[in-house]
């Protein structure tokens, strides 16, 4: 009975043994995903939405000084569209570090 105690050790070392380099694989890759989306979160928290900010307000002065000439053209709804809705959705609706 004694033996058996100490084989059942020795098998279960082998096998921790055997198993730790894929654990550790596997914990690398969680962390490397948890990185790559914390970075690009981020850079669309200090980059892409001030831009996005600044797209919105540049798009609504030029849709100011474009509805005359939309009004004209019958697009008004298509130019508001492009140039104010899609910049502030853009901004202030996607979720954070989603570039999709």
């Amino acid at each position: 009975m004694h033996s058996l105690g100490k084989h059942s050790i020795v098998l279960l070392l082998i096998a921790a043994m055997l198993l730790t380099p894929w654990a550790a694989m596997a914990q690398d890759e969680t962390v490397t995903d948890k990185q790559i989306a914390a970075g690009s979160m981020t850079a669309d928290g200090l980059l892409c939405r001030p831009l996005g900010i600044v797209a919105t307000i540049g798009g609504f002065c030029i849709f100011v000084v474009s509805v005359p000439f939309s009004a004209l053209g019958g697009n008004v709804g298509e130019a508001w569209g492009t140039l104010v809705e899609w910049p502030a959705k853009w901004t202030f609706v996607r979720p954070l570090g989603d570039f999709d």
